[in-house]
C-alpha cells in the first residue's frame, strides 16, 4: 500500500469526517443528530451573520457569476440561485455536493454546477466569478494555497466572502479542545487569527472585517425554551456594544472577512 502524503491524510480525513456527518443527519433522528453533534446547538445564535452574507448575495446583479467554496448543505448556493446568479459550488466532500445538488434542484434551479474539487487547486480558469463566498471552510485548508487560488480565479472588481470561527478566546479555544470527536485534528490548530488574515495581504489588496458574537452564544443553552428569542436579542444588543470595543472584538466567536482587489 502506498503511504499518503500529509495533505493526502489530511484532506482524506476531511472529506471522511463530512461525509460521515451528512450521513449521519439524514439517517439519525434529529435528537440524535443534536446529540452526536452537540456543538451544532451554537449555531442556534448565528441567524445575524447569514442575514448579512444573504442580504450581499442578494445585493449582486443577476446574471453574476458565483463561487460556493465548500458549499456544505447548499445554503449559499441556494441564495445566489434565487438572486439570479449563475452557481458554481464545489467541496471535497462528495456527500455535501450530492446535499447541495439535491437542494437547488428541489428548488426548481437546474443550470448550475456542483462538483467535488479540491480548494487548494481550483479547476477553474482565471478571473471566472464576481464573488466567492466560503462559510466555515478556511481552517480546514491551507490558506497559504487557498488564498491565491480564490484570488487567481476572482475577477478584477470581485469579492470573497468569508465566515470564519475565530482563534482567540480562551474559552472557546478550550471548548475546542474538550471535544475533539466533533472536529478534525487539523481544526483546533488552524481556527483563524489574524496571522492568517494578513497572509492574505500577498493576494488581495483589500482586507475588511466584522466580528460577530460574544454574549449572544450563551443564549445557545436555552435555544428550545420560549424566551429564546427575546433573550437572544438582548444579548446581541450587548454585543453590538461590546464588539465595538478595539480590544474586546477579538475575543467574539466568529469574523466576516471580506477580500478584495485581487492582485494577479
Amino acid at each position: 500500500m502506498v503511504a499518503l502524503s500529509e495533505e493526502d491524510a489530511r484532506k482524506r480525513e476531511e472529506m471522511e469526517f463530512h461525509d460521515a456527518r451528512e450521513r449521519d443527519r439524514k439517517s439519525m433522528s434529529e435528537d440524535e443528530f443534536w446529540k452526536k453533534y452537540s456543538n451544532k446547538k451554537w449555531y442556534t445564535t448565528t441567524a445575524k451573520i447569514k442575514d448579512d452574507l444573504f442580504a450581499m448575495i442578494g445585493d449582486m446583479p443577476a446574471g453574476s457569476s458565483f463561487l460556493d467554496l465548500g458549499c456544505g448543505l447548499g445554503g449559499q448556493s441556494l441564495m445566489a440561485a434565487k438572486s439570479g446568479m449563475k452557481v458554481s459550488a464545489i467541496d471535497i466532500s462528495p456527500e455535501s455536493v450530492k446535499e447541495t445538488r439535491a437542494l437547488l434542484e428541489k428548488n426548481g434551479f437546474t443550470d448550475f454546477f456542483a462538483e467535488v474539487m479540491d480548494a487548494e487547486y481550483l479547476d477553474f480558469p482565471d478571473n471566472s466569478f464576481d464573488l466567492i463566498v466560503c462559510s466555515g471552510v478556511l481552517h480546514h485548508m491551507d490558506v497559504n494555497a487557498v488564498f491565491p487560488q480564490m484570488a487567481r480565479v476572482l475577477k478584477p472588481g470581485g469579492r470573497v466572502i468569508a465566515l470564519e470561527a475565530l482563534g482567540y478566546n480562551p474559552a472557546i479555544r478550550l471548548y475546542r479542545r474538550m471535544t475533539p470527536k466533533l472536529r478534525t485534528a487539523w481544526e483546533p490548530d488552524h481556527i483563524i487569527t489574524f496571522k492568517e488574515i494578513n497572509l492574505a495581504k500577498k493576494s488581495f489588496g483589500s482586507i475588511k472585517t466584522r466580528n460577530y458574537f460574544l454574549f449572544s452564544v450563551l443564549a445557545a443553552y436555552f435555544h428550545k425554551k420560549p424566551y429564546f428569542k427575546p433573550l437572544l436579542a438582548t444579548l446581541s444588543a450587548v454585543d453590538s456594544v461590546i464588539l465595538s470595543i478595539p480590544g474586546v472584538k477579538h475575543l467574539s466567536w466568529q469574523i466576516m472577512v471580506i477580500f478584495s482587489d485581487p492582485k494577479k
